[in-house]
């Protein structure tokens, strides 16, 4: 596995080779952006990324960073999800390159992300494959409940008490 500062040059040349492929500009934004998201850990919104580089002195438009995850989404650097949260439209992003499979828990409280991975997963995913004669590309597995959490939990009495 590559380290972060492998992974976000690897990121940038990727990045670059596509623009160039597509003729696309190669803006210092969009970069920036490459780098917000590579510094990362967690899965995000498009807001929660503008606010950062905001809060990182690097003024860029919404719209920016909403087409930048779109491309970003494109050439496959940047993975979108869909966790139904309680609009079910929002999108959560997660960076791409060097990530293995892994699958997502999701608090229905507090709509917290918990990534895990468990190779009975790929076992799962090959035997499906193999007996419906399909070529598996990508998979995605969410669970929906209860985190451990302090709050969660207590959110969850008061909410059983007062009905």
């Amino acid at each position: 596995m590559l380290n972060s500062t492998s992974l976000t040059t690897e990121a940038r040349t990727r990045l670059e080779e596509y623009l160039l492929k597509k003729g696309l500009r190669r803006s210092s934004e969009r970069f920036a952006i490459l780098e917000e998201v590579y510094s990362r850990d967690d899965h995000f919104d498009a807001e929660d990324l503008y606010q950062a580089m905001h809060h990182r002195a690097f003024a860029v438009s919404r719209a920016t960073v909403y087409n930048t995850l779109d491309v970003l989404v494109d050439c496959g650097l940047v993975r979108k999800n869909q966790f139904g949260d309680e609009d079910n439209t929002k999108s959560r992003f997660e960076k791409a390159l060097g990530r293995q499979q892994h699958a997502h828990l999701i608090c229905v409280n507090c709509h917290r992300v918990i990534e895990f991975c468990d190779p009975r997963l790929q076992l799962i995913k090959t035997t499906v494959g193999d007996t419906l004669q399909f070529q598996v590309e990508s998979h995605s597995l969410v669970f929906y409940g209860e985190c451990a959490d302090e709050a969660c939990v207590a959110r969850t009495k008061a909410a059983a008490n007062l009905q």
